[in-house]
């Protein structure tokens, strides 16, 4: 019975657009090259990240958000310096909630922890979160609209969020985008899909060096790139590989040192003095695993489901 409400309740969630939900992702890559600007040296980013997302159903119309997400990035902070490995840890709490056949939302608070890992403190523990409102326009369209913020080492960063989701009839060409933030188009075709993705927001980390003061990492993250998949056990397990461009600058400054606000790629009263060359963008490549679950029609779970 337990799964039947499950069931239930992520078909009203979706309202017949987007017909699954991704439960868990890894993923791990790197750049080939990033020059300091203004240097001979260079460096390389390797980047890991693992995530998972659970809902816990409360009735028909609203559902608890679960999860949590983990990430590592390692690079020269400064020309000929020592690779340092800059951490993330964040949990996910919200509710998503279907109002009316039209209208439902997602509320999702994100703390988290973002530093070297290195004496961590409260110092290091920022508060993020953002909201969704959603619209069905038809059977295949549904726009999204709303705002993300987070705390961050710099000051407040926000940004506000539109976007829609799309799937063709046929249901091979889809279109998912929540910008300025994330993009992703593909197209399927069959036991492969190709496509393309875009994915932008700025990061910050807390750096400790022995004997001396604290930094902080402010990262402005950019790439774009285009990948094919392999869909594999009826669709439940995704295998991509991409390959792109990515800008990861990484810009050091003193603890302490903020801006007024960040909103989406503009900064407001931005006085900071920057400690390190800033880092050219490079091309990297990415693998990544997707589960995939996928929201049966109502019509199937209308018949009861054991526990």
């Amino acid at each position: 019975m337990k799964k039947l409400l499950l069931l239930t309740f992520l078909f009203s969630f979706s309202l017949s657009a987007q017909e699954y939900v991704d439960l868990f992702r890894v993923g791990y890559g790197q750049t080939f090259n990033n020059d300091f600007e203004g240097t001979d040296s260079s460096t390389y980013v390797k980047f890991f990240d693992v995530g998972f997302t659970f809902p816990v159903v409360l009735n028909e119309n609203h559902a608890l958000i679960t999860g949590a997400d983990f990430s590592r990035n390692n690079l020269q902070l400064f020309p000929e310096a020592e690779y340092t490995s800059l951490y993330s840890t964040n949990l996910k709490l919200g509710l998503a909630s279907t109002w009316s056949e039209k209208w439902s939302s997602t509320i999702v608070l994100l703390p988290k922890i973002a530093s070297d890992y290195k004496n961590i403190s409260g110092n290091d523990f920022y508060l993020g979160g953002f909201a969704l409102l959603k619209l069905k326009k038809n059977e295949n369209l549904k726009y999204r609209f709303g705002v993300y913020a987070s705390q961050e080492a710099f000051g407040l960063f926000t940004t506000p969020i539109l976007g829609w989701y799309y799937l063709s009839p046929n249901k091979r060409f889809e279109m998912d985008m929540s910008l300025p933030i994330s993009a992703d188009i593909s197209y399927n075709l069959g036991i492969t899909t190709v496509g393309m993705d875009y994915f932008g927001i700025g990061r910050s980390y807390k750096v400790h060096y022995e004997n001396l003061s604290t930094l902080y990492a402010d990262l402005s993250s950019l790439e774009f790139a285009g990948y094919l998949q392999f869909n594999t056990l009826e669709e439940s397990v995704l295998l991509r590989a991409k390959l792109g461009y990515s800008s990861n600058n990484y810009e050091m400054y003193a603890d302490g040192e903020k801006m007024d606000l960040g909103v989406s790629a503009f900064s407001f009263g931005d006085n900071r003095t920057q400690l390190n060359p800033s880092l050219n963008g490079g091309v990297f490549f990415k693998l990544e695993a997707i589960y995939r679950f996928h929201i049966k029609k109502k019509s199937e779970t209308d018949t009861p489901v054991s526990n």
